[in-house]
């Protein structure tokens, strides 16, 4: 009893450490919960219509299609840029794709099984022709080999999982192209269904032939807006405003921008840098003239061409190189030569010269064996048999487990490729050289290559050269002096008003970019900045980043948010805005000052007298604006005075214009003499309605309210 008496005298505290207790509790929860939310937030990559796009997901459609290039294009890795690029076009079609669905769903377009059969059957669609699946008969795409196919892989996958792994490539890219095929077809029922909205009709089409084929030739006064001085015209605040609420629309801005102000420095090789590499490359330039082999020079001098060893066309070449080379005699070797457009030092040594086919047909058998003597000797015996007849070919070739059937080699082929192994040098070299009819024995490490050429085609000027092309690059040392100058510079300054006043003492210049966009991927062109486009769009106007390493390790930056351009309209205020505001409002006043003197012009003499330019302006229509060359401008207005005003006429009112105010006469009106035909003219015009509806998919994208945040992730 003592207890409980002195637990309810003390209730109140009990009460109130309890309460703090459980805010304390529910406090960490909602913490947590934030936490988790924001975690989650941070996953998200984008919001389109409502829903929830998370970075996984997005990032297994860019390896889906970074896939299909690596097929398509032989590359077996993407540069940064590429890779960009893969994402941008990967996010315009899936947004593409979501917006043309969700229209679809509601009218209810689908693409059907049966639909997609007749698509594969017919075998004409131009993405199809990309697929391994073509008849060589026939140069369609053959939907019994697809099916023939995928019964192979769909066997393999339990008898055969080695085959299977191989068969994956091309069956996922198979499911890449059926996919894509059947939101194309999606896509394009939508947008026939669009187009049957728009007709035309008879009225319409006389009326859009009269306005392009009736044509005038006027007499024009042209009192241009430079004609009065900007000190005379009185602009005031109101007069801003009024003209800022009646071209407000202009000015909406679907996505947030930022403005932003930076300094970039860019390290390049200081005196004693260049003349440690000149000494290099000379000694590199005089051990290539003398060697037998190029291709250890080649490496030992880092050069960013490779050697092959092989014949190449000129386009192998860098340009620079490619400008040089047929001025270069055969065994020579040049002095080295700067090219400031790439910064570097350049050697070249000519090896070859020589006219050979760019495209070789060959047939190929490989003969393996116990080792190598024995390799040769089933190949010397084959050769023999071959040579005795030639009709043993694809028998032979059966019996060695290939078809032996003919097969195309060209330039293109290998004369882009970073590295060729001996082997492969080998039996390249022969097909370039070997004539027609000729078969050789070709001996290799892993077994020999029976080989005979065919035909040969495109005879062209190929070179083998060894190309010394090295960047003129910076120590270490001078990378860290600039380094630590820029930081010391940073550090120094923390605002903007300091980074700008210090600028000029430590040879820097403040420059600005405007209206940065977060899918712009960099910042003032410069490679390797994403880090700092993520940092702009998270920091608030006036913040001072910190100092990015970036470009291709040869760069630093500094940045300033100056302002943050919010969705929706921007302001009056925005220097950008008040400028456009400010010259029509300019273009208008000057037009009532030039208005005000032409009451009672009567001719194009009243009109001269009163300071007119006077021009003649030949075959006017309706159907486009009139150029005219003392403003420089079109007008469109003209164009429509001219029309309402009859041959012989004087303009009964002025017409005010982009570049100035116009009167004039009608000296003749005529037809151009063409002959009509509606059912020509009708469909231009459903052609021009349909033209005019295009931006259907802006409207569509504009309507989604969708938020992007791709900058967070790439």
């Amino acid at each position: 009893m003592a207890v409980l008496g002195k637990i309810r005298s003390r209730g109140a505290l009990l009460v109130g450490i309890i309460g703090l207790g459980l805010f304390a509790f529910i406090a960490e929860e909602a913490v947590r919960s934030c936490d988790s939310t924001k975690n989650n937030e941070r996953q998200q990559i984008a919001k389109i219509l409502g829903e929830k796009i998370s970075f996984q997901e997005f990032q297994a459609l860019v390896d889906e299609y970074i896939d299909v290039i690596k097929m398509t294009q032989n590359k077996d890795n993407l540069n940064e840029e590429e890779l960009n690029q893969v994402r941008d076009m990967v996010w315009n079609t899936y947004v593409q794709n979501a917006l043309v669905a969700k229209e679809a769903k509601e009218l209810g377009l689908t693409v059907t099984d049966d639909e997609m059969r007749d698509i594969l059957n017919q075998g004409t669609n131009p993405m199809l022709m990309q697929t391994p699946f073509m008849n060589q008969q026939t140069g369609r795409f053959d939907a019994n080999a697809l099916k023939q196919f995928i019964n192979e892989y769909k066997k393999a996958q339990t008898s055969n999982p080695q085959a299977a792994e191989q068969y994956r490539t091309i069956y996922n890219y198979w499911k890449f192209i059926e996919k894509t095929l059947r939101q194309q077809t999606l896509a394009q029922k939508y947008q026939n269904l669009l187009a049957s909205c728009f007709l035309s009709n008879p009225v319409e089409a006389k009326q859009a032939f009269e306005e392009e084929n009736n044509e005038a030739d006027i007499q024009l006064a042209a009192f241009t807006y430079a004609s009065v001085a900007d000190k005379d015209i009185k602009i005031t605040d109101s007069d801003l405003k009024a003209k800022y609420d009646e071209i407000k629309p202009r000015f909406k801005q679907y996505e947030e921008t930022r403005d932003i102000k930076y300094v970039a420095v860019q390290v390049t090789a200081s005196a004693a840098d260049r003349t440690k590499l000149n000494a290099q490359v000379n000694d590199y330039a005089k051990q290539l003239a003398e060697a037998a082999e190029p291709a250890e020079v080649i490496r030992k001098a880092n050069s960013t061409v490779a050697y092959l060893g092989l014949p190449v066309l000129k386009s192998a070449f860098p340009m620079d190189i490619a400008q040089q080379i047929d001025s270069i005699s055969v065994g020579a070797t040049t002095a080295v030569k700067e090219n400031k457009q790439d910064n570097t030092l350049n050697v070249i040594k000519l090896i070859s010269k020589q006219e050979l086919p760019d495209s070789v047909e060959f047939q190929a058998i490989q003969v393996g064996g116990n080792d190598i003597e024995d390799a040769k000797n089933r190949a010397d015996s084959i050769v023999k048999a071959l040579n005795a007849d030639a009709t043993q070919w694809d028998a032979l070739a059966k019996k060695y487990g290939q078809t032996g059937e003919k097969q195309w080699m060209t330039t293109q082929q290998y004369q882009y490729s970073t590295s060729i192994s001996s082997e492969n040098r080998t039996f390249l070299n022969a097909l370039n050289t070997m004539s027609t009819g000729e078969m050789r024995n070709i001996s290799t490490a892993s077994g020999n290559i029976i080989v005979k050429v065919t035909d040969r085609r495109n005879f062209q000027t190929k070179y083998i050269a060894a190309v010394i092309k090295t960047k003129i690059a910076f120590s270490d040392d001078t990378q860290n002096q600039a380094y630590n100058k820029f930081s010391q510079y940073v550090s120094e300054n923390q605002s903007l008003e300091g980074l700008e006043k210090a600028a000029k003492k430590y040879g820097y210049t403040v420059l600005e970019q405007n209206d940065v966009r977060s899918a712009q991927h960099v910042i003032a062109n410069i490679p390797g900045t994403h880090e700092a486009l993520k940092w702009a769009y998270e920091a608030k106007a006036g913040e001072v980043s910190p100092l990015y390493e970036c470009g291709n390790n040869d760069s630093f930056l500094v940045l300033v948010v100056t302002k943050i351009h919010e969705k929706g309209y921007r302001s009056l205020d925005d220097p950008m805005v008040k400028e456009l505001v400010k010259a029509e409002v300019m273009n208008d006043k000057k037009a009532e000052v030039i208005l005000a003197k032409l009451n009672g012009v009567k001719d194009i003499n009243a009109a001269k007298a009163k300071g007119a330019q006077i021009v003649p302006v030949k075959q006017i229509t309706f159907a486009a604006p009139t150029f005219v060359s003392v403003v420089g401008s079109s007008e469109p207005a003209l164009s429509g005075a001219v029309s309402g005003t009859k041959a012989g006429m004087f303009s009964s009112h002025a017409v005010k214009g982009n570049g100035g105010v116009y009167l004039f006469k009608v000296n003749s009106k005529k037809s151009r003499g063409q002959k009509y035909d509606q059912k020509q003219y009708e469909q231009r015009m459903t052609q021009r309605a349909m033209q005019a509806a295009g931006n259907f998919m802006q409207e569509l994208y504009i309507n989604a309210n969708i938020t992007d945040n791709r900058y967070m992730f790439f």
